[in-house]
């Protein structure tokens, strides 16, 4: 009773209403809602500090930021959850609230999509100062076995590595990535490499241009520590995914090396292996840590999920469906 009480007295408060509405849609810091709703940082790291300690949000730092989100479970949780939908999707507040948060999440994206133009043409050198690119494809080539593949989805494909190195055992592959620059070079290496059943496209991890429940394996390669909102792009991940397709993660562990996102645009600063099995709950996917390299001075993480049922027959139809 006490934990309901607070949770109810935290959130009787216009802004933090205001505050639980974009919280349902992305993670944020302090700074990027002073720049949504117009009041001041101390004043809204009060309302976050009040939220947080009755279990309506949850905050967690990554270097010189705090980003904050929906609490995951317990009371306040629950409430949150509760009001979040009854919010007044037409009320004015709230659609003006959204469109300065589209606003936010543009200014985002941008920041990486101008990284990548900057950096296209060394991305895979940039890469291969973290560690070995030959090690994380030798470990993931070793994870993911010589099964055959219907359709491979690599999503955030920079220049195409991905679809390299799985492309042979994929009866057709396809590369999604923002950064027309990086598809211009992905495009060269594929023809390159004799690879036509292979091809890329503009798109966003977020809304794949791909049908639901289509896909054998998706990969995610080193991308997710750029994105705004991971959950969402696991989500979106696990709605192309085929009953027994798979999903591969390559990704930092956590870390406090801040120039990577000062100087490289990194939205976070690694992953630990808790999160991303809760990511995975959320989707409905299994997804396990599977190994670990560690290197100078980063640590990589491989992580190999599946989704629950059994694989369609004539899988190799459905890979039409592809848009």
């Amino acid at each position: 009773m006490t934990d309901l009480l607070a949770a109810l007295k935290a959130a009787a408060e216009p802004t933090r209403l205001r505050i639980l509405g974009l919280l349902d849609r992305a993670e944020l810091t302090v700074t990027e809602l002073t720049q949504i709703l117009g009041q001041s940082q101390p004043r809204l790291s009060r309302h976050l500090k009040l939220m947080a300690e009755a279990g309506l949000v949850d905050r967690f730092r990554e270097g010189a930021w705090v980003f904050h989100r929906p609490a995951a479970d317990g009371t306040g949780a629950a409430l949150a959850n509760h009001l979040r939908a009854m919010l007044n999707r037409g009320d004015s507040t709230y659609l003006r609230d959204q469109a300065r948060l589209d606003g936010v999440l543009r200014a985002r994206t941008e920041v990486a999509a101008d990284y990548f133009a900057a950096n296209a043409a060394q991305w895979d050198r940039i890469r291969a100062l973290h560690v070995s690119e030959a090690e994380v494809d030798a470990a993931l080539t070793r994870i993911l076995g010589e099964a055959p593949i219907g359709l491979l989805l690599d999503i955030g494909t920079g220049t195409g590595h991905m679809l390299e190195l799985f492309g042979p055992k994929a009866e057709r592959g396809l590369g999604v990535d923002l950064s027309h620059e990086m598809l211009g070079i992905a495009r060269a290496k594929l023809d390159g490499a004799g690879l036509y059943h292979c091809q890329v496209r503009h798109g966003d991890m977020n809304a794949l241009p791909v049908g639901d429940e289509t896909v054998d394996l998706v990969l995610f390669h080193q991308v997710l520590h750029f994105a705004a909102d991971p959950q969402a792009a696991i989500d979106e991940a696990a709605r192309v995914l085929a009953p027994g397709g798979r999903v591969a993660l390559v990704d930092f562990l956590p870390h406090a090396h801040e120039e990577l996102r000062e100087h490289h645009a990194h939205r976070r600063l690694g992953f630990a292996p808790r999160e991303v099995a809760q990511w995975g709950q959320h989707a409905h996917l299994d997804i396990g840590l599977a190994e670990t390299l560690s290197g100078d001075p980063l640590t990589v993480g491989l992580w190999l999920g599946r989704k629950p049922g059994r694989p369609a027959l004539g899988r190799a139809a459905a890979i039409d469906t592809v848009s």
